[in-house]
């Protein structure tokens, strides 16, 4: 490690809040690897909901109301025990960054050293133990993550990628998509009609994107106003994201929904759900209390999935998709990674499509 410095660059979040809790730092310790671990020098790492969720406990169960509410200056009715996304307490000071693109550039005593110089992408749900308990660790919560110059990850979870991509187009791919394609995955999307609701974000157009990689009709819900981007994402019909959609698409007419946003408008989606349909979730931006009328559930013989847990051939397939160039990165901004309030301050008003970067 004779080339890499002793203190780097890295965002610290020093408790749950608002924006007065990222601290940027100049003087943070480089991490060293541990035996089973690479050092990765961070080329970028994408601006996420979970980060921000994160940073303001609003996983907590008493929190009730839409994501955006507390996005600047937390809840106060959060409770710092159950604050992360696994419902446990989170450890401070934490890195955060969900998403990471870079070069290894030292390894751990068990890793050959033949891995340093290989540019990875990091996973961000990180299967851990008997795949049948479903317990993962997320990249920024459990443990530190991307908003640093540098980060430590076991080596499994550090993949080799060959792409022409920049390393802030690489950024912008670990947790949205994979997110998206663990949606897909679950429900066995294939060529058939999938609702995608939270379209224009970062999930949501990329579940457009790997839908129809996967030979699906994609009707998205998105504002009109960034209705010319969700066609370009590649949604074949674009609606309001506060249409009524019994009356613009029929009842029984979709056979899949991928859902981001919950909220008021949720019972509305099992509505045009056919017998048999499927809803898949991993979000719930809008809001995480809905009204389900439970004879809909089992009178139209719904499943449903909820998706965290993601299998280890998720992300692989990411990375196969992107040498082979099947998908296509939807970059809106980057930033330094001093501004990251600036960021993240973005990222809550949803003005672009996409996805925003912050580069080390």
């Amino acid at each position: 490690m004779s080339n890499i410095p002793e203190k780097m660059q890295a965002v610290l979040l020093t408790g749950h809040g608002g924006y007065e809790k990222l601290e940027f730092r100049n003087d943070v310790a480089v991490p060293t690897p541990a035996a089973d671990e690479v050092l990765i020098r961070v080329g970028g790492a994408g601006i996420n909901n979970t980060d921000i969720n994160t940073r303001t406990a609003w996983y907590s169960k008493s929190v009730t109301s839409g994501t955006n509410r507390g996005g600047s200056e937390g809840f106060d009715d959060a409770e710092d025990d159950d604050g992360s996304w696994s419902g446990t307490d989170l450890g401070f000071p934490r890195i955060q960054g969900a998403d990471c693109c870079g070069i290894i550039v030292a390894v751990g005593d068990d890793i050959n050293e033949e891995r340093i110089g290989e540019r990875v992408l990091v996973r961000t749900m990180m299967a851990e133990g008997d795949p049948t308990e479903f317990i993962s660790i997320c990249t920024g919560s459990e443990r530190d993550g991307g908003f640093a110059q540098y980060m430590t990850t076991r080596s499994h979870h550090a993949l080799s990628i060959n792409s022409n991509w920049s390393d802030v187009e690489l950024a912008s791919i670990p947790c949205a998509y994979s997110t998206a394609e663990g949606l897909l995955h679950r429900s066995n999307v294939g060529g058939e009609t999938v609702l995608v609701t939270g379209a224009s974000g970062g999930v949501g157009s990329a579940a457009i994107q790997l839908a129809k990689r996967r030979g699906a009709k994609v009707i998205a819900l998105a504002s009109l106003s960034k209705k010319d981007d969700v066609l370009a994402a590649g949604a074949d019909v674009v609606l309001d994201r506060d249409a009524s959609l019994v009356a613009e698409l029929g009842a029984d007419s979709v056979d899949v929904v991928i859902d981001l946003v919950a909220g008021p408008n949720w019972s509305q989606l099992l509505d045009v759900l056919r017998r048999g349909g499927r809803y898949a979730t991993s979000g719930a931006i809008a809001g995480p209390i809905v009204d389900l009328d439970v004879r809909t559930l089992y009178l139209k013989d719904l499943s449903f999935f909820g998706c965290t847990y993601q299998d280890d051939v998720v992300f692989e397939n990411l990375v196969k998709y992107i040498e082979e160039n099947e998908i296509k990165p939807l970059v809106a901004k980057t930033y330094p990674l001093k501004d990251i309030v600036a960021a993240q301050k973005d990222f809550l008003e949803k003005k672009f499509t996409g996805k925003l970067v912050l580069i080390p």
